[in-house]
């Protein structure tokens, strides 16, 4: 009898994991692919410079969603997976986290005003900066996390996937001429407002969940528990957005424009293994179920190197297929470095939260991108101080720190003797 209530547990288990892997997949996939869509459009149309101008805005306002992220995608999806079946728990955590992203919305645009106004940089295309920032309204609109922890994505797949393909069109539409680059951020945050309120008025009618202000000491509780996943998650900004935002001060947004071509590549790549990894995050969580994930880490890690490969041997002609002549070499090379990175980052990923985070050691996946962004800030303030800041030169410190971030993570695994459990 024992056995068999076991079995049908398993089998429910397997059933919601597919259905919420097929649910982020296909919600990942639509957030990266129809960007890239527009990706050869907008460099054509706007040109290396302006599309650079863009790109730069976006890595300035990435901190600024960091921020008001404040790391709930982990540690709200964490403690909501946990407390799934306790209401008035569910209801506490989702109106302090929901209280607290209002108010850090309040406090990034008061600096992002004070930025904006101190520095000439910054002054002179402020309308650009202002608009980049609805992104980050509706991203903290955008209840992700509380999803993720129900693990019910089916919900908000088509309602997110629907909203960011209207404002993708748009993109074709309204976009004819190299002076219209002041409404790609417009359309791309309205995409993200217009899915977060859809999102949460689900929350509200399929889910009955309520919002009621809690009180201060409720409020920190949650703040505090947040803060090293914050650290985390600036941590890793600091050697991903970051690094456009440093060649738009040290060099120009030509050189922005072409390395953020190749690294939206990158990051595209990456998004492959979101799904993956934010579906048994919550599960592994909950059911500590170390020999489902070894296997998936053996099959992910042995279909990257092949992927990685053919992308090498495919790569020109992709981006012939992409950006025709409208740009040169620049692009590839970089994008080249990044494959090598892709064959660090991805395991590097799976040992952390879906691995480190879900077993209750997220202090050593948070410290090593703590390592890694404080190594990667020493790089790149000499490769400043010697004047050799260039795309080349930023992409290989990726790598470097990705590598110095995946050791980490193995050096904390074997001294807990976590992968023998």
């Amino acid at each position: 009898m024992i056995s068999k209530i076991k079995n049908i547990a398993n089998t429910e288990d397997k059933k919601r994991l597919l259905s919420n892997f097929f649910s982020l997949s296909v919600l990942q996939a639509f957030t990266y692919i129809l960007p890239l869509l527009t990706l050869p459009y907008l460099v054509r149309v706007l040109g290396v410079d302006k599309f650079g101008l863009v790109m730069f805005a976006q890595a300035f306002i990435v901190f600024f969603n960091i921020l008001v992220d404040y790391g709930f995608n982990l540690s709200a999806t964490r403690e909501i997976a946990i407390n799934r079946e306790n209401k008035d728990k569910i209801t506490e955590i989702f109106s302090s986290v929901m209280t607290i992203k209002t108010i850090l919305i309040v406090i990034s645009f008061v600096i992002l005003s004070i930025v904006i106004f101190s520095f000439e940089k910054f002054t002179s295309d402020w309308e650009l900066y202002y608009l980049s920032f609805l992104v980050v309204i509706g991203n903290a609109m955008f209840p992700i996390w509380y999803f993720q922890g129900m693990e019910k994505m089916k919900y908000i797949t088509i309602v997110d996937i629907t909203s960011k393909l209207i404002f993708t069109i748009l993109i074709f539409i309204v976009i004819q001429e190299q002076s219209d680059y002041i409404y790609v951020p417009l359309l791309s945050g309205l995409g993200f407002i217009v899915g977060g309120i859809i999102s949460l008025w689900i929350v509200y009618r399929n889910f009955n969940q309520s919002f009621i202000f809690q009180d201060f000491k409720i409020l920190k509780t949650h703040f505090l528990d947040s803060s090293q996943f914050f650290l985390s998650r600036v941590s890793v900004s600091i050697y991903t957005s970051a690094n456009a935002f440093v060649l738009g001060l040290f060099t120009n947004t030509t050189m922005v424009g072409y390395y953020s071509i190749a690294e939206k590549l990158y990051m595209a790549l990456q998004s492959l293994y979101r799904p993956i990894v934010q579906t048994i995050y919550p599960y592994i969580a909950k059911e500590r179920n170390i020999k489902l994930f070894k296997k998936l880490f053996i099959f992910i890690f042995i279909s990257n190197i092949l992927g990685i490969i053919l992308l090498y041997l495919v790569g020109q002609n992709i981006f012939d297929l992409l950006f025709t002549q409208t740009i040169g070499n620049e692009s590839l090379e970089v994008f080249n470095i990044f494959l090598i990175a892709m064959f660090i980052v991805v395991p590097s990923i799976l040992l952390g939260y879906p691995f480190l985070g879900a077993l209750g050691f997220s202090k050593y996946a948070n410290m090593s991108v703590i390592y890694g962004s404080i190594f990667h800030l020493v790089g790149l303030g000499i490769l400043i101080s010697i004047d050799k800041i260039t795309i080349y030169n930023v992409a290989v410190m990726v790598i470097t720190t990705e590598l110095l971030v995946l050791s980490t993570r193995i050096y904390w695994i074997r001294r807990n003797s976590l992968w023998k459990k």
